[in-house]
């Protein structure tokens, strides 16, 4: 039962997205191109900061992306084409394949234990998506989801 849940969950996330990725994790860069964040596919789209520190998750929007929600309740944004959009419509951070240069992955820290879920907010309206970053950094961004 696990085995096909996992499948399922690696198979939505590289159909939506239409980007391949190895070993179950998908590197979140900052507009420098700096590896912030990874989505661990195996751990229920759990969003870890570079420390080990989860901090957010995903969860299937209506409209064919993810909902960035923190673990605290918190809408974050929304995680759509390989980019984490902020609620002004700006991205935060975003996968290497759309990025056009990144910088070496230095290694991870060891994964802290993962807080339980709060209750959701509900999702404000998604605005038009600039397709620039914004202002906000993505360590901050997701960082607002552990707090």
């Amino acid at each position: 039962m696990r085995s096909s849940l996992r499948l399922t969950l690696i198979f939505v996330v590289a159909a939506t997205s239409t980007l391949a990725y190895a070993d179950d994790e998908i590197t979140l860069f900052s507009d420098s191109g700096n590896a912030v964040a990874y989505i661990d596919v195996n751990d229920e789209l759990t969003i870890y900061l570079w420390s080990g520190k989860p901090v957010a998750y995903l969860e299937r929007d209506s409209d064919g992306g993810y909902h960035v929600y923190g673990f605290n309740g918190k809408h974050l944004g929304w995680f759509e084409k390989g980019v984490v959009w902020d609620h002004e419509g700006n991205g935060s951070c975003a996968v290497q394949e759309v990025m056009k240069t990144t910088q070496f992955e230095p290694f991870k820290a060891f994964k802290q234990f993962k807080p339980f879920k709060s209750f959701a907010q509900f999702a404000p309206f998604r605005p038009n998506f600039s397709y620039k970053f914004g202002d906000m950094p993505c360590k901050f961004l997701l960082a607002e989801g552990g707090k």
